[in-house]
Parts: structure tokens; C-alpha cells; sequence
């Protein structure tokens, strides 16, 4: 759970210290343009390296998000952080079907850092990771808006506006091993809220992905519901619709047995860890994730890029579940 007193923006201010050593002042209202360019601003997580460009080939409108920050808007006068996506969706643009990968940005209204941790999970995967920002080169950055970059404006800018940011260098990543490279394209931002009843405490289903003996042939990947599943039957029918050798029945019964085994056990310690949470917040805390809010920003309808009006989604990700609203 993220500390106010232990997160990624004091990081931040760290860094724009070191730079300028800004004596900070508030500044509750920006500049007319100022936000224009903002949703470049925030790492489209999860996109694949060689996409990341092409997402900004089109001429996205992002003024939806520029005008919540201006006076009467949904994040005017509050403390934000935002971080981006894409969805490869096929649309049809300029007289040809293709799949492109549309840009949206997650708002978080909150008075600390949603969380330092990112979330890595693909489908090849059995156990998902939970690992610090920072071990991705990743982090929560103030937003300068133009106007104060590079002038001793800076010095009296005091940031309600945090971008997630990385700092990982796409010149550098021949040097680096395929599996690091793979692992930022499953990367999700990643929440806890102990407010919040987490749909997998009471999740049934276990992943399961077994190695064949002969290692020519690719694992099974199936899900197993421990409910409503009954062990001998499954093989069975995994064996009889030839996924499963006969001759590796005993084997793989075992390896389902101990798999749902250590899911149990994850379900009970997640429960623990959830009430132990929620007798440890602080009462500061908790009035944050009770304030906390979720916008998503698609771009808006406009005669240099696609249509995108009907593939808008209200889900964000495994961990942040739902918008509260999409815009």
C-alpha cells in the first residue's frame, strides 16, 4: 500500500531538486496551452518498443484532457497522476482496415502516489510479478508545463501534476536480453486499495501451464476452477481431446493437485494481508483511497485520426478494474 510519507513523488521532487532546487509555491491555475501536449507526456505502458511510434504518427486530440485541468473541469485544482496506454484495436482509416494502436490516459486523483510498484503478467506466465518502479526505470515525475521549463519559473513551481515516466533508453535495449525487453510489453500500472475487495481473494481458478516430459512439444495451458472441476474428469477430457498424453495422466494430476494447492494458500494469505491493511491505515490514508478517482481519456473525434467512439472501454487493468468515468 503506498505511504504518502514513502512514494514516488518525493523521488520526483528529489530529481527536480537536484536540477534546480526549486523553493516551491503553489499554483493552482495553468496557462492556456500549457496542458496541450500533457498526454505525450505519460509512458504508454505495456506497448510494444516497436509500436511506440507509430501511436504517435496520428495526430491524436487529447483536448478532452486539457480542458479538465482548465477551471470547471473534472481535474482542475487537484493532485493528479497520470500514466498511458494503447489498445490495438482494427479501425478502418484513410479507405483501409488496419490495426492501430489507440492511445488513452489514466487520471488518478489522489494526495499520494497510487502506488511505486508495477505489475508484470503475459499469458506464458503461471505467477504474475509485483516489482518496485524503479526496477523497470520507471517513476512519478512532476509535469513543467513550457512555460516554466528551463527559467527560474521553475524555482517557484510547486507540481500538482505527475506523469509516470521511464527512463529507459530505446537505443540501449540491443544490449539487452530479449526476456528484459518482453517484460516491459507486460508491464501494468499496478494499485492496492484495501478498500477495495479484490476480486481474486475469492478467485477459484488456478492458471495451469504443464511441461511435457518431451520438451519438443508445448506445455498444456489450461485453467482449472477447483469449485467446480473435478480432477479425474478433466484429465480425462484433456487426454481424450489429445492435449495431454495418456501415459502422463499421473503426472499431471499431480502437478494440478499442487498447483491448486499454492493458490489456496495465496487466496488465504491475501485475505490476511487485506485485514491487516485495513486495521494498519492510518486515518490519512484511508480518506485518500476513499477520494481516490479514476478518469480515462480517449482522444476525441477529429478529421486527422481515426473514429474511435465505439471501441471506448471503461476497463483499465487488471488492478485498477474500472474507470469511474470515461471521457
Amino acid at each position: 500500500m503506498p505511504q504518502p510519507g514513502h512514494s514516488m513523488a518525493s523521488t520526483s521532487k528529489r530529481r527536480v531538486s537536484s536540477r534546480a532546487k526549486p523553493t516551491v509555491v503553489d499554483t493552482e491555475v495553468e496557462e492556456p496551452g500549457s496542458m496541450s501536449m500533457l498526454w505525450k507526456e505519460a509512458f504508454p505502458v505495456g506497448t510494444e518498443w516497436d509500436q511506440y511510434d507509430k501511436v504517435y504518427e496520428i495526430d491524436w486530440d487529447f483536448s478532452n484532457l486539457e480542458e479538465a485541468f482548465e477551471e470547471g473541469g473534472k481535474l482542475h485544482g487537484k493532485r493528479v497522476y497520470l500514466f498511458g496506454c494503447t489498445e490495438p484495436q482494427l479501425i478502418h482509416f484513410k479507405d483501409a482496415s488496419r490495426v492501430i494502436h489507440i492511445p488513452a490516459v489514466v487520471a488518478v486523483t489522489s494526495p499520494f502516489p497510487p502506488s511505486d510498484k508495477i505489475g508484470i503478467k503475459s499469458v506464458q506466465r503461471e505467477d504474475e510479478l509485483i516489482v518496485p518502479m524503479k526496477e523497470m526505470k520507471m517513476g512519478w515525475v512532476p509535469y513543467l508545463p513550457p512555460q516554466v521549463r528551463d527559467n527560474s519559473a521553475v524555482e517557484r513551481y510547486k507540481a500538482q501534476v505527475f506523469t509516470l515516466k521511464c527512463t529507459q533508453r530505446r537505443a540501449a535495449l540491443k544490449q539487452l536480453k530479449q526476456e528484459r525487453i518482453k517484460k516491459y510489453e507486460y508491464c501494468l500500472p499496478y494499485i492496492y486499495s484495501p478498500l477495495k475487495e479484490d476480486e481474486t481473494i475469492d478467485e477459484t481458478v488456478v492458471n495451469i501451464m504443464y511441461p511435457m516430459e518431451d520438451d519438443a512439444k508445448p506445455p498444456v495451458v489450461t485453467e482449472f476452477d477447483w469449485q467446480f472441476d473435478e480432477v479425474e474428469e478433466f484429465t480425462d477430457n484433456l487426454i481424450k481431446d489429445e492435449e495431454l498424453p495418456a501415459g502422463e495422466k499421473e503426472k499431471f494430476q499431480k502437478y494440478l493437485k499442487d498447483a491448486v494447492t499454492v493458490e489456496k494458500k495465496k487466496v488465504r494469505e491475501a485475505k490476511l494481508a487485506r485485514k491487516k491493511a485495513l486495521d494498519d491505515m492510518s486515518k490519512e490514508v484511508k480518506e485518500g483511497f476513499e477520494s481516490m478517482r479514476f478518469y480515462k481519456f480517449y482522444p476525441v473525434k477529429s478529421e486527422h485520426a481515426p473514429d474511435i467512439t465505439e471501441v471506448k472501454a471503461a476497463f483499465i487493468n487488471r488492478y485498477y478494474g474500472r474507470a469511474t468515468e470515461v471521457l
